[in-house]
């Protein structure tokens, strides 16, 4: 039995333990917003019209002359401040998805939800001729019926997180599948625009595509963090949890639709941008091993991801603007690779 000297000395230690820890989740988010904050000064000065830095802060805060507020105004923020939102809220998501199914490979662009936005985009596209905000609104419904569906088929007297997974690759694959018909059936310049629209850009956006992608984030974004506070007992098991008082399902369910509908609203405003939901999760927990589900690293490292590759796809060849969901994939492809071969040497016992 411990004396007081030794129990005191223990709860020293914790205490010490605790501070920094949360030291190191300061350093690392104050290290990823400046990442953010570089990437995003850097797309507002580079173009065809180069913009010192200077005049790109002055600009923003009221000043500037009118030719340069209209290029960094008008042109380059929407466009800027829209990959930030769109990556912030896909590295949210796949965060909650990760670290709820406990599942590396539990992202939304991977289990099918991301699909589902392409299906009813190229539907809504081809079928009715929809386009603009309506488009995006039935870009985000796709998103959130496949959600809905994929949640119900792996219901099981609940829901675990191996069978949503093989469930939702397989709905991805078979909605994929619903895209490639669609697009044998239309006209060739039907389907050039929609392949556009599948390979997640963000050219042309401006403020009437950046507005509701706020508001839908300022809505929740909020909901999903305050979702998130069950998700320490979740990742204990679904016994454990229940024995500490929690409401397994329930919360579960919060939290996958906290998820899908942060995917859907970012497929709806930029398309589906792959591989982001993938790969901001696990930098951030490589940046903070130990600290859980990391929902906030996750969501600035996957801003400051899709911010400096729509600014690769738009600087690295001259004359041609690649949509910034081709970058994010060569990005990401090697990753995927990488993981399921140390997935297989891990499972062979190498």
């Amino acid at each position: 039995m411990l004396g007081r000297p030794e129990v005191r000395g223990a709860a020293a230690r914790l205490s010490g333990l605790r501070a920094r820890r949360r030291a190191r989740f300061t350093t690392v988010c104050a290290a990823l917003v400046l990442s953010v904050l570089a990437v995003f000064t850097l797309a507002l000065c580079t173009g065809d019209l180069a913009v010192p830095v200077a005049d790109v802060w002055s600009t923003l805060l009221g000043g500037g002359d009118a030719g340069t507020r209209f290029v960094v105004v008008e042109l380059r923020l929407p466009r800027a401040l829209l990959a930030l939102l769109v990556g912030f809220c896909l590295g949210l998501s796949g965060a909650l998805f990760q670290a709820l199914l406990r599942n590396p490979l539990a992202s939304p662009d991977v289990i099918g939800v991301g699909s589902g936005a392409a299906v009813a985009a190229v539907l809504a596209s081809l079928v009715w001729g929809v386009s603009g905000l309506a488009l995006s609104g039935a870009a985000f419904a796709g998103a959130l019926v496949a959600g809905a569906a994929i949640y119900l088929l792996a219901w099981r007297h609940g829901v675990g997180g191996h069978r949503l997974v093989l469930i939702g690759v397989g709905v991805g694959a078979g909605l994929s599948s619903v895209v490639s018909y669609l697009m044998t059936r239309s006209e060739v310049t039907e389907a050039q625009q929609a392949f556009v629209w599948l390979a997640g850009s963000l050219n042309a956006r401006s403020w009437p595509h950046f507005w509701p992608l706020l508001l839908a984030s300022a809505v929740l974004v909020p909901l999903s963090f305050a979702a998130s506070r069950a998700m320490p007992a979740l990742q204990l098991g679904d016994g454990t949890a229940a024995g500490l008082g929690a409401r397994v399902e329930r919360d579960r369910l919060a939290l996958l639709a906290c998820a899908t509908a942060l995917t859907g609203v970012a497929t709806a405003a930029a398309g589906p941008v792959g591989f982001v939901a993938f790969v901001a999760p696990p930098i951030a927990r490589r940046l903070l091993p130990g600290h859980g589900a990391v929902l906030l690293p996750a969501a600035l490292a996957g801003a400051a991801l899709t911010a400096a590759a729509d600014l690769l796809g738009q600087h690295l060849l001259p004359q041609t603007q690649l949509p910034v969901g081709i970058v994010t994939s060569v990005v990401g492809a090697p990753y995927l690779l990488w993981l399921l071969a140390r997935a297989h040497r891990v499972g062979t016992g190498g």
